[in-house]
């Protein structure tokens, strides 16, 4: 039976469902039968080694990707299901997505990266370029307002990426590798930085990451091998203080 055809997965206190979840690109498994629970408030690393699937799984869990089978599911909406447009909502809204390397737009400031997902939903300039603003001081770059991607440093580049993600006041924000192309200082600084703010809202984070220093920023880690997860035990971290304020 496909999964599709049974209920929609609800595991206790989820706030995204996947179960089942199968991807091929060719001949190649990227997922076989992948299972996740991501639950409100948490922040969950998905970890494995290069290849494994950890972005694959990403972009299925944040719609940007439909699984071949298996479902996803948001509350009582099956993502795999959804048309083009209310995925795009969702992604606006409910979900925030944060890459390796930011993927900011070049030609626009730091504060107009910021405000582009609220003024896409129609928000006024002046309140949308408020909010950005006050988001760009909450990670402390708010100096580097004007600036372009090209004139500031990665991790600065990734905190307003992180700001992107966060400015819409999203339940779940996924992000791929994000202090892949830093170095250990900036990295401590986005993740420190993702976390209080993530803690402060109560958003979900669902984390991909090789590195063990990134994991040991979430609550739960588990790890995926062969297109499929495994469970392991809570993140132990040096990071308690991070990891629970707010």
């Amino acid at each position: 039976m496909n999964a599709r055809d049974e209920e929609l997965p609800s595991g206790a206190g989820a706030l995204i469902s996947a179960r089942g979840l199968r991807k091929s690109y060719g001949k190649t498994e990227a997922l076989r039968g992948a299972s996740l629970d991501l639950h409100e408030g948490e922040i969950l690393a998905v970890t494995g080694t290069s290849g494994s699937g950890k972005s694959t799984l990403l972009h299925c869990l944040s719609g940007i990707v439909r699984p071949d089978d298996g479902v996803v599911a948001y509350g009582k909406e099956d993502l795999g299901l959804l048309p083009e447009q209310r995925l795009s909502e969702l992604r606006r809204s409910d979900f925030g997505v944060v890459f390796q390397f930011g993927q900011l737009i070049p030609e626009l400031t730091a504060l107009d990266n910021v405000a582009l997902p609220l003024l896409l939903a129609g928000i006024r300039r002046g309140t949308a370029n408020e909010q950005a603003g006050e988001w760009l001081e909450r990670f402390g770059i708010r100096g580097q307002a004007d600036l372009r991607p090209g004139e500031m440093s990665g991790g600065q580049s990734q905190r307003v990426a992180l700001a992107r993600a966060l400015v819409t006041g999203p339940k779940a924000v996924f992000a791929d590798e994000p202090t892949g192309a830093l170095d250990s200082l900036a990295g401590e600084q986005v993740m420190t930085a993702l976390v209080h703010a993530a803690r402060e809202s109560a958003t979900a984070v669902l984390l991909i990451t090789h590195d063990a220093q990134t994991a040991a920023y979430a609550d739960r880690e588990v790890w995926l091998r062969d297109g499929v997860v495994h469970s392991g035990s809570a993140a132990v971290t040096g990071h308690e203080a991070v990891r629970h304020e707010g």
